[in-house]
């Protein structure tokens, strides 16, 4: 597949590397030269120095015969040119990176289409979106919901009160044989080794488990867990840029309550002016004092969005220690993400790889319709749409020959989701979750393709 990229910020050089992993032909196009020096000298990529919405540039890139064309610049208006130029030159599919979540909410009133964006992507968006679903279930660290939830992917840790732990993955399914879920990821404690589990996979205290369950699954985990679903209402957020700004707008129409830090004094009058419901407060979130001023200790939750990730975390760990219930940190750098629950944090989110999720669903092949890339775990969750011709079409679980590095966590059929078995047959139209190591996907996408 040919794919060119527009911008080598971090967005665009984390796109750049996880899609060379993946051997594609990549073109990474920026004006910068360091930055693509830097790119050309660690990744197995063509480098292109020049403007985004240059006819010439876009012509050496060859984009004519390119079949995606990414524009993730950090100018939204540089990225639908660069898209519109690439698709009248005859570019199969582009994808524009947008900072305004307006032009996502109101797609249905512009046809982007006709422009030549096919896809808008917005990483704040994405970012506030996820946050909104952790707050949602806030016991647990990570929480991805298919089809409105027909089944949901959620991630925790096991303590040692945890009833399966010490037992097989087939002995706990004895035990707990009405339960709605299934595992389907696991890291053991202090590695960042993943294992998809099988029937004699033992569950040992200090993993951290991704589940997939059905809606009345979720109360389940809940209860074998040991976790509670803490009410969550009040909410601090730390960092008033675009994502504390679309963070608060979204929480304060689901009706928490709110209260943003900023420590830029214009900005913060501009958040007060338009989140009218939200507290604004001017001030230096790293100020313990400060926090404890405005009652810190009666938050439910505290999310740092600051634009520096040590920021980000160590308020969140200043805030654990105020016994606040849920911590979301926004960093850039994913090598944190190993660190979040040895040190304390619930959560860490990183705009990168929550826009390479959004974006790869167009790369990969066998009708993906949906990716998700865990963090700190080297699989990625893909949702298949299970067509006619389809090699997995009308045989059963236990008769597929699945790599032993893949499962399959559950079915959407007809609109309900099931936890799939050995005995279940796909058939078309099925909507297939799938976990796989990095090295198991390319067999699995063979599967599903047509």
């Amino acid at each position: 597949m040919k794919i060119i990229i527009a911008g080598a910020g971090e967005v665009g050089f984390h796109l750049a590397k996880l899609l060379s992993f993946e051997s594609q032909d990549i073109t990474l196009i920026d004006i910068d030269k360091e930055r693509l020096n830097y790119a050309e000298n660690q990744l197995d990529i063509k480098v292109l120095k020049g403007s985004t919405f240059s006819l010439s540039v876009a012509k050496k890139a060859d984009v004519s015969n390119s079949d995606l064309f990414i524009a993730v610049t950090a100018e939204e208006t540089t990225n639908i040119t660069g898209c519109a130029i690439a698709k009248q030159l005859g570019c199969k599919k582009t994808i524009a990176r947008i900072s305004s979540i307006e032009f996502i909410n109101e797609n249905s009133e512009i046809d982007f289409g006709k422009l030549g964006v096919d896809e808008l992507i917005s990483p704040e968006s994405l970012a506030s979106n996820e946050i909104q679903q952790l707050l949602d279930q806030s016991a647990f660290s990570n929480i991805h919901e298919f089809e409105e939830g027909e089944l949901t992917l959620i991630g925790t840790k096991l303590d040692g009160s945890v009833p399966f732990v010490g037992k097989t993955v087939k002995e706990s399914a004895s035990i707990f044989n009405d339960v709605h879920f299934m595992p389907i990821a696991i890291q053991r404690r202090g590695t960042q080794h993943t294992i998809i589990p099988r029937g004699d996979t033992q569950f040992n205290e200090g993993d951290e488990v991704y589940f997939i369950t059905l809606k009345e699954g979720v109360s389940e985990i809940y209860k074998l867990t040991g976790k509670s679903k803490e009410s969550i209402k009040n909410i601090m957020i730390l960092g008033g840029g675009r994502l504390g700004y679309n963070a608060a707008k979204d929480l304060c129409k689901n009706n928490f309550n709110v209260k943003i830090v900023e420590k830029n004094k214009i900005k913060a009058l501009q958040i007060s002016d338009s989140i009218p419901d939200a507290m604004v407060i001017h001030g230096d979130g790293r100020s313990v004092e400060l926090l404890e001023e405005e009652n810190i200790d009666s938050m439910d939750a505290f999310i740092s969005v600051t634009e520096n990730s040590e920021t980000n975390i160590m308020s969140c760990l200043m805030a654990k220690t105020k016994k606040v219930k849920k911590t979301i940190a926004l960093v850039e750098n994913t090598d944190y993400f190993h660190l979040s629950h040895s040190v304390g944090i619930d959560t860490l989110i990183n705009k990168k790889l929550l826009t390479a999720n959004a974006i790869f669903r167009y790369i990969r092949r066998g009708d993906v319709v949906d990716i998700i890339t865990l963090n700190n775990f080297n699989v990625e969750i893909l949702e298949f749409i299970v067509k006619k011709n389809s090699k997995v079409n009308g045989m059963k679980i236990k008769d597929i020959d699945f790599p032993r590095s893949s499962i399959i966590g559950g079915v959407i059929k007809k609109g309900k989701g099931v936890i799939a078995l050995g005995d279940y047959k796909i058939l078309e139209n099925d909507r297939v979750v799938v976990c796989c190591l990095h090295r198991a996907i390319h067999k699995v996408e063979s599967l599903f393709s047509q």
